[in-house]
């Protein structure tokens, strides 16, 4: 069972999901969540992998390089905190906004199996395998946001990630910002933009 923080939101508002980076905690987007949409239902679970002090949500043994077994296992834990979450708050609808290794199991949770998401912030993400089609992308609308010069998630890799998602029908926004793995400014209203418009 994850450990994670929630603010409770309006009865029948939005449900966001939080889900932070490698070193970052449960509450590392947690307050960005309530400022983009004031008065959502927030959750935000802790990554539970200690990766040299470390908190991550799958193990790695390497810069970009997964350990799939880890992830697969961990990857269907989250689907099922996920949706006893959403089965408890019953939303209107239901976003999940992560960073880099938050994005990463964010995007394998999307990626497989039905369903769960109405619309996705990926910040960063950096999948290396290639995604097998899902139907449950259909219409699920995706941010993706990223540094053209990101020395961790290379901007070959995201636009062709980006592609991907878009060929199995999910409604995708790719936004650039000029420097590397850091969160940019632009991210941030693009988020807001794409959230509320």
């Amino acid at each position: 069972m994850y450990r994670f923080v929630e603010t409770t939101g309006a009865s029948g508002g939005p449900l966001v999901f939080t889900f932070h980076g490698t070193g970052g905690h449960a509450s590392q987007f947690h307050g960005l969540a309530q400022e983009l949409l004031p008065g959502a239902h927030v959750i935000s679970p802790q990554g539970d992998v200690n990766e040299g002090g470390a908190a991550r949500f799958f193990k790695r043994t390497g810069e970009g390089v997964y350990d799939m077994d880890d992830l697969g296992l961990r990857r269907d834990v989250m689907r099922d905190f996920l949706t006893k979450a959403i089965a408890r708050v019953q939303p209107s609808r239901v976003i999940g906004l992560g960073y880099s290794n938050g994005a990463n199991i964010l995007a394998a949770v999307m990626l497989d199996g039905s369903k769960l998401f109405d619309q996705v912030i990926l910040m960063h993400p950096l999948i290396p395998w290639q995604p097998v089609p899902n139907h449950a992308l259909q219409k699920v609308k995706v941010l993706v946001t990223a540094g053209q010069r990101d020395p961790i998630c290379p901007a070959a890799m995201t636009q062709s990630f980006a592609d991907s998602l878009s060929a199995q029908g999910a409604d995708i926004c790719l936004k650039w910002h000029s420097g590397g793995h850091e969160v940019d400014r632009i991210e941030l209203d693009a988020a807001q933009e794409f959230l509320t418009s």
